[in-house]
């Protein structure tokens, strides 16, 4: 498709419905959300090129945060500026907050009730096989065959694993190493001095000292939106981290089922923040949650994007990326493994895991209908095991 046919005019209407109705309606997590977008608004609409639907794409894989959020507020900045960001954004990220928050609301009136126990008790194995695919295709598309990255997504699943928790700081020195590994000295050199936006990502996580529960809640999750390399699952770890271990606002079985709601829900994974936020502080800390996940990778778009399309070529850039999403993916799994010590307790858990395991690589299921139909074996098994 020639660019030109992407010049015509589009509105913040325009825009704010399209982006509404994806979110209301969008299943399957960021690398889905990605293709929805590329067939409306490439091939159907003809809103924007495929060019500009490619580097937008490519600008979501370089930066931290989640993949197609970012990929929309880009979309919207290209057609319309700062307000065509706003405008594909907050449409985008309403309806699953509305969800997820009208959900996590019943989670919490019902969550000591039998019933609860039994869905998530079915749910819980097959979160963790989505889990297992998502850093499956997050590795197909970033790793491949580098044995390099390889090595570095093994390492990082290993350490993740055996400490229990996320250790941040393996994401900033696997993203060094990329540098090191894939950036000519010539290059190496030139970066020293380069404006690039990567480094907003490098500053270690700080605790948050304020005693106010929402000022916790906000910086914890700015910090998640600004740190989390990949995709929407990325986040799954730093998220572990913080609020089972560091904060202690919820036990490793409320995060997983909190993590369910974000992968069966419409719209971004990361939508998981906002069903932490109401467990931590109900609606009140869902809204800053939410705020906060979405709020650092919005800026890095509107405020970065000439410096964005300049250097994302760069190779020091490409080489901190392909580190820090092959250390993204090895804490994916790790994660997974110890949250899998936690679910997997018993012969019909271990039966749920390896069916929907097997259905996720071998048949094209609707995500939302494989967790319904553990949901319906859960309330079964539950009840007899």
């Amino acid at each position: 498709m020639d660019a030109s046919n992407a010049d015509r005019p589009v509105g913040l209407g325009d825009l704010a419905r399209y982006f509404l109705r994806l979110g209301t309606l969008g299943f399957g997590g960021p690398i889905a959300l990605a293709g929805y977008m590329q067939r409306d608004l490439v091939e159907g609409r003809h809103w924007v090129s495929q060019e500009e639907y490619l580097e937008g794409l490519a600008v979501s894989q370089t930066l931290p945060g989640p993949l197609a959020a970012q990929l929309a507020m880009w979309l919207g900045y290209v057609r319309r500026g700062f307000w065509g960001a706003v405008a594909a954004s907050v449409p985008f990220i309403l309806p699953p907050f509305v969800i997820v928050s009208a959900v996590a609301a019943v989670y919490a009136a019902f969550s000591g009730t039998t019933v609860i126990q039994a869905l998530f008790y079915g749910i819980g194995p097959t979160v963790i096989a989505l889990i297992l695919r998502g850093a499956w295709k997050l590795l197909g598309v970033t790793v491949k065959s580098d044995r390099r990255l390889w090595a570095i997504f093994a390492v990082v699943a290993l350490i993740t694993f055996a400490l229990r928790s996320e250790v941040a700081v393996l994401f900033v020195a696997a993203g060094l190493l990329g540098v090191v590994l894939y950036a000519p000295a010539t290059w190496m050199r030139r970066a020293a001095s380069a404006p690039l936006v990567v480094p907003l990502a490098l500053v270690p996580a700080v605790g948050a000292v304020d005693p106010n529960v929402l000022a916790q809640l906000g910086l914890f999750f700015f910090k998640a939106g600004a740190f989390t390399f990949g995709s929407g699952l990325a986040i799954v770890p730093f998220l572990q981290q913080g609020v089972v271990h560091d904060f202690g606002w919820l036990t490793e079985r409320q995060f997983l089922d909190a993590v369910a709601m974000g992968m069966i829900t419409p719209g971004p994974v990361v939508i998981t923040a906002v069903f932490v936020g109401y467990l931590v502080a109900g609606f009140a800390g869902a809204t800053v949650a939410a705020i906060g996940v979405f709020l650092p990778p919005f800026l890095m778009v509107v405020l970065f994007a000439p410096w964005i399309i300049r250097y994302r070529k760069h190779p020091a850039v490409q080489g901190f990326t392909k580190g820090a999403t092959s250390a993204a993916a090895g804490a994916i799994v790790g994660a997974a493994a110890v949250i899998a010590t936690q679910v997997l307790v018993d012969v019909p858990t271990l039966a749920i895991f390896a069916v929907a395991f097997v259905v996720l690589w071998r048949f094209k299921v609707s995500e939302p209908l494989l967790v319904g139909a553990s949901a319906v074996a859960g309330l079964v098994l539950f009840r007899v095991r």
